[in-house]
């Protein structure tokens, strides 16, 4: 037995040492997968990090495009409460304008009535002097015969 154990030792020297190499080569593997495993890792953090700054970088353009657009709603309503106003002050003045122009008519009116009304008193003015210049005369005459 001694002998057997003997003449085992070199073939389970051998099988250790190939066991050994095929250790070897495994751990060489695996040291290799965990150099990639470490080099996508990192570029994942890398990745990871330019996502993260652009997500930060967004999520404040996002809040100041948010504030805008508060302000431009704001500014809208202050906008459309003007234009009602104008509109209201617009829809006034075309009613003082109506009313203006019917009261302009109304004295335009009277103008014209006024003015045929002088015309009218002016001639009886001069038919009434040219009467009493006749009186006159006829006045003069007759105290002249008189006399």
């Amino acid at each position: 037995m001694f002998i057997f154990f003997l003449l085992s030792i070199p073939s389970g020297r051998k099988g250790l040492e190939q066991r050994t190499f095929q250790d070897d080569e495994r751990i060489a593997t695996l040291e290799q997968q965990l150099a990639e495993a470490q080099l996508i890792a990192e570029d994942s953090d890398r990745k990871y990090d330019e996502v993260a700054r652009r997500i930060a970088i967004m999520e404040v353009d996002l809040e100041r495009a948010e504030d805008r657009a508060e302000a431009a709603e704001a500014k809208t309503l202050e906008l459309e409460e003007e234009l009602k106003v104008v509109g209201n002050n617009m829809k006034s003045l075309e009613n003082s304008e109506q009313e203006a122009i019917q009261r302009e008519e109304s004295y335009e009116e009277q103008i014209r009535d006024l003015t045929t009304r002088l015309k009218d008193a002016e001639q009886r003015a001069d038919l009434a002097e040219r009467t009493m210049a006749k009186l006159q005369k006829e006045v003069d005459r007759l105290e002249g015969n008189i006399r």
